[in-house]
């Protein structure tokens, strides 16, 4: 256990203030088994995707998986999900789901997999829900009353940690949390902006802006956090990802070596990989676009980079430098001017990984603003 902590910890010194400020002592240098370097503080960019020589559930003991957008979207799980994971889980990967998602329970979320195919119980899921409700329990004395704006998932993680959930901002909660819940209707709201505005301490399970559902992207509980702070001001303390404590209690819970975050958003699941100093694979069924990818900042840029969880199962192609672009399978890309250039052909997942490189590299600590619209269209992107 003291390997693990020290994996997360490194010797360097955290502070977090209300859950979303940190401090790495020194800029330390963190490096785990089976994955790549990184710098915390004042160091270089990744500038571009990595390679793996073995499949990835060979080259990782645990899969940190996102679910929506991941495994399912809505109530259907997400093509190749369930083969890939069940490969994944018979060559000796352990599976372990973390979620934005605080409306279920993690035994509700586990039946929900299981009935996929995915024998999974609930000390395999971490919820957000959970989450904030230890960061609550560490601020007001036990057996408070809390305002909770979310459904079950949030109001049992509460109980668990010995709250007392309520419904209306005139109940005297030492603490107003919101969660997502997609029953939520404007009163409920209210009663949230009603407690902030009287000063009680505000917490969010999460700040995600948009949730995958089966017809489309919907708003999630980011969106409803931002309705009740332009109604009351102020700023939630917030729990979930992509701040480190939901990655560092999933790992410490499942005692991983080498842990690889997988999901399909940028600002939570890669940069909470990124705050933690974990690598991560980014899967293309979810919110993410190829042009956001090539955008991305420093903390928004994955380790690997794949169509679906099939990429777990096989290993990752190198990008290597070629003088001014990046190659990649049987394509060139490069940034020119203010446009990135792809020439060549071959598999489009690889001319994305060069346009990755050429992108991440011209950017460095910013964001490429090149113009990638030829290019992304010859991927069919």
């Amino acid at each position: 256990m003291e390997e693990q902590i020290a994996g997360w910890a490194g010797g360097s010194e955290q502070r977090w203030a209300g859950g979303s400020e940190q401090r790495w002592a020194g800029g330390s240098e963190q490096r785990w088994a089976g994955g790549s370097e990184r710098r915390r503080a004042g160091g270089s960019e990744r500038r571009g995707p990595d390679g793996c020589r073995r499949a990835l559930s060979e080259a990782y003991d645990t899969a940190l998986l996102d679910l929506d957008g991941v495994v399912y979207a809505g109530g259907r799980a997400i093509g190749h999900a369930v083969e890939s994971l069940t490969t994944a889980r018979e060559g000796g990967m352990h599976l372990a789901y973390v979620t934005n998602n605080a409306a279920r329970t993690p035994q509700a979320v586990a039946d929900q997999l299981s009935g996929f195919g995915l024998p999974t119980t609930a000390e395999d899921v971490i919820t957000s829900a959970q989450a904030v409700a230890r960061l609550i329990s560490e601020q007001v004395p036990a057996g408070s009353r809390v305002l909770a704006i979310g459904g079950e998932g949030l109001r049992v993680a509460l109980r668990e940690r010995g709250l007392v959930p309520v419904g209306s901002a005139d109940d005297d909660p030492a603490a107003v949390v919101q969660g997502y819940d997609p029953t939520l209707d404007w009163e409920r709201l209210a009663e949230a902006a009603y407690a902030v505005q009287r000063g009680v301490p505000w917490f969010a399970s999460n700040t995600d802006l948009t949730i995958p559902k089966e017809r489309g992207i919907a708003p999630g509980n980011g969106a409803l956090v931002e309705v009740v702070r332009i109604a009351a001001g102020g700023a939630p303390q917030v729990a979930g990802k992509p701040q480190p404590p939901m990655h560092r209690e999933t790992v410490l819970r499942t005692g991983a070596r080498r842990p690889l975050v997988v999901g399909d958003r940028l600002d939570t699941d890669i940069e909470g990989a990124w705050n933690g100093g974990v690598d991560s694979l980014l899967v293309l069924t979810g919110v993410t676009t190829p042009a956001a990818l090539l955008a991305a900042p420093p903390e928004h840029r994955p380790t690997y980079v794949d169509a679906d969880l099939r990429g777990l199962l096989r290993p990752q192609p190198e990008v290597t430098a070629d003088g001014t672009g990046f190659g990649c399978g049987g394509w060139r890309a490069e940034a020119a001017g203010d446009e990135l250039v792809l020439d060549g052909e071959g598999e489009p997942l690889d001319g994305l990984r060069a346009l990755c490189a050429a992108a991440w590299t011209a950017a460095g600590a910013g964001s490429c603003r090149a113009d990638a619209t030829k290019a992304l269209h010859r991927l069919g992107m």
